[in-house]
Order: C-alpha cells, then structure tokens, then sequence
C-alpha cells in the first residue's frame, strides 16, 4: 500500500534554539515522486529524518495517510531508507543484505523467491552470492535499494543515493530509479542538491533555503516560473544571468530598465507583466535571463519584442554540443548568498574582537539563512559590498548559449538580441515581480 504523506509547519531546532527546518507544510500524495533540492545545509535532510522517525519533531504534525504520526517509532512507519553511503553489512552476502530486512520482520519465513525477484528487478541476480567488498560503487548502491524494495514498504525515503557515484553511472542510476519508482508505485521523497537529478526524476520539486520552503511545483513550473530570485539562480545550467538593473517610467517616454551602461527598452504597447513595473519608476530591481532568452544576431533580425544590447566576448566554453560565451555588457550583476552552502546574507556592524557569545553568533547565522535571499547595493555601499561575491565567479555578466558553429573569440564586439518575453524582474527583496503569477512563459520557442 503506497503512503500520503503531509507535514503541517512543521519545524526542528537543536540545542541552544538553532533552527533548522522552519514552520514546513507539504502534501505529498500517495504514489508521487517528489524531490528535496536546496544547498547543504538547508535542511531537506533533516526534512527526510524527521519522516523517517530518525528526528524529533521538534513542532508542527506529520501525517501518515491522515492519521497523526509525530510519535510514531521508524519501525511503525513502514518505510524505507537508502542512504548516500550504502550503509551495507559487510559480512552478508548481496543475498543477506537484501533478505536482512524480511528476516527481522519474520525469521522463520522462507524469503528467497523474494530476494530473488528483488535481485532481478534490479539488474543483480549474479551477485546474489558476492559480499560488499567484491562490488563495484553502482552494484553496492542497487543492492541497498533492493534491500528498500524487498521489504514492499508505503514509502521510499532516499538521502542523496548517487552522490558517491561518478557522472556515468549517475545517469544510468536515475533512470533505474524512475523506472523501479514508476513500477512499484510507492511514494518516494528524494533529497539532493543536485538540481539535474531533481529536474529529471520528480513529479514535483520542493526547493529550500535556510531551513524555509521557498516553492513547491512541477520541474517545468519552478524554472520556468520560480517563485522568488533564489529559487531562479539556484535551478538551471548555466545558473540564471542577474543583472542590478534601474526602472525608468517617464510620462512622456518609453520605459526602459538600465543595466549600468546600456539598457532594455521595453516595447510598447506594454505588455501586461511589463506594465507591473509601472510602480518601480526609479527603483533598483534584479533583471534575470536565462542563457536561451538571448541570441547572438545581428539587429537586423530583430523579431518582434526582442531589444538590442551589445557584449565584449570575455571568454568561450566549447561544450560539444553548445557554446556558451560570457560578455561583459557592462552591467552590474546581483549576488544571491547560500546557493552552494549557508553564507550570511548581510554584513552586521562591526564587532570588536570577543564581543557576543557562541550563541549570539549561531542565532544571527540562522536569522541571516532566513532572511530575504539577495541584498541589492545601495550607491554608497559600492566602496564595501554587503555580499561578498563567488569565489568561482565566471568572467563577464551575461552568459549566452549558442550553437557550435558560430566562431567567437575573446575581446570581440557582438550584438545581442534579448527576446523580452523571458525576462524576469524581481524586487529588491528578490521576490518576482514580472512575468505575472497567473502566466507560464511558453520556453519551447
């Protein structure tokens, strides 16, 4: 029997009031497939152990098929749980690991036509007799979900399984896993950080920051709709173009959005998303393009609602398949925090050496974790940045994909045109203020 599975503001915090998943609802239907995904430490694990019965919940419910279930035991939960590290006996065999978990709940029972079922459904009927040691990384972690499946749990509960893998077999793995889940029909919460494996195996993709649920929604929806500016850099390859941009609405002129040097004339008549930037006149917000929203071309060619910019080729990344070029156009791009590990959001006043206490420190680093996910510069911050950039900070400000026949080299003057109708803006807390929530940008053009 597959499993529904909902938490109401469900929280956790640890000794000396450090919280770490903060006020969580979410349903999850019987059957689906849904993926954690956010930066280490965010908590989507501790989101998956507290399912488990692993964590305490520390407030809020968990319901199990509508019943309360915060106090049940793991072992009264009837799911299972397959770990990044396999977490195998290795003194069993793959046929002892796999019937280990059918011998405890019955050790008289004859379990091989199982096991043997099992090993078939995975791929794994010749290791039946080898012990952990004699397999390989990817043999090692389908023997830990046989072991998951053979028990024919409500639920599976996966903690980053193919993490340890390397990228081939990665691949091979995920497709396995949404096979075998699609199979067996049973409710699986994937957690990774890994946002192609989220993209490509969940029915729905619930982001976090900081312990907060930031969206909740198809993998199409949370990119081609993110809800606010983290989830948009944090979801996409290449990561999101953010540029410092400034509305400029005059009455008697066209509305355009400076990017520093050069700017985006919105075409007119406005559009409906565009005419909600009517109440930013003068406000810095955060321009966002995907690396498909522009082209390289020359202005002639210009399709309806596409503007011109122009970009200085700083570098070149040959991928195969594609090209993606990074220019420098002479914006000023935004900087989101804790999109690979937790960072403090803002700088606080300065602190002589021996002020506040450790527990001072670690309340300010959860409050900044919870706090509004990017920090535009004001002008006279411009001398000591409030967020410090990416140590891995790419050349240029704007990355564009293209197609490998198009011979580009470093310090060349190329135009660019920007189809407007994949244009984000979000405000200067980083929530979205265009395209409008009732509307999906059709992204197969």
């Amino acid at each position: 029997m597959t499993r529904a599975i909902s938490l109401h503001d469900v929280s956790k915090t640890y000794a000396r009031g450090v919280r770490v998943v903060d006020r969580l609802s979410l349903d999850i239907a019987p059957g689906e497939f849904l993926v954690l995904l956010g930066p280490s430490g965010c908590g989507k694990s501790t989101v998956l152990r507290m399912i488990a019965g692993l964590e305490e919940i520390s407030g809020g419910r968990l319901l199990l098929d509508g019943a309360y279930a915060n106090d049940l035991l793991p072992s009264e939960r009837s799911m299972a749980m397959v770990f990044q590290n396999f977490a195998l006996y290795p003194n069993m065999t793959t046929r002892g690991n796999i019937g280990f978990p059918l011998r405890v709940e019955d050790p008289q029972g004859d379990h091989g036509p199982r096991v043997d079922a099992t090993a078939r459904m995975l791929g794994i009927e010749d290791l039946l007799d080898r012990f952990p040691a004699q397999l390989s990384g990817g043999e090692r972690q389908r023997v830990a979900m046989g072991r998951a499946i053979s028990r024919h749990p409500s639920a599976f509960l996966m903690d980053e399984p193919l993490s340890n893998l390397d990228a081939k077999l990665r691949n091979h793995l995920r497709a396995e896993i949404t096979r075998l889940t699609r199979e067996l029909g049973v409710t699986t919460v994937y957690v990774t950080h890994d946002q192609s494996e989220a993209m490509s195996l969940g029915d729905r993709v619930a982001v976090l920051r900081g312990g907060v649920l930031q969206q909740v929604d198809t993998p199409r929806a949370v990119y081609a709709l993110p809800r606010n500016v983290f989830v948009a850099a944090f979801v996409g390859t290449p990561r999101i173009n953010l540029l410092r941009g400034l509305v400029r609405a005059p009455l008697d002129g066209a509305m355009t959005i400076s990017l520093g040097k050069q700017y985006l004339r919105l075409p007119e008549p406005l559009s409906l998303d565009h005419q909600l930037l009517r109440v930013q006149q003068g406000r810095e917000v955060i321009v966002g393009l995907r690396s498909e929203a522009v082209r390289i071309a020359k202005p002639s060619s210009a399709r309806p609602g596409e503007v011109l910019l122009t970009g200085l080729v700083e570098h070149v990344e040959f991928q195969g398949h594609e090209v993606l070029v990074h220019f420098d156009t002479g914006s000023r791009p935004a900087v989101v925090p804790d999109l690979e590990a937790p960072r403090p959001a803002a700088r606080p006043a300065r602190r002589r050496r021996g002020d506040g206490t450790v527990l001072d420190r670690l309340r300010e680093r959860a409050g900044a974790l919870r706090a509004g996910p990017v920090v535009v510069l004001d002008e006279a911050d411009e001398a000591e940045p409030a967020v410090a950039a990416p140590d891995d900070r790419l050349p240029g400000d704007l990355i564009v994909r293209t197609t490998p026949d198009i011979d580009l080299r470093h310090g060349m003057q190329v135009p660019l045109l920007v189809d407007l109708a994949h244009l984000f803006v979000f405000d200067q807390h980083g929530d979205r203020i265009c395209p409008a929530p009732t509307r999906l940008p059709d992204l197969e053009e």
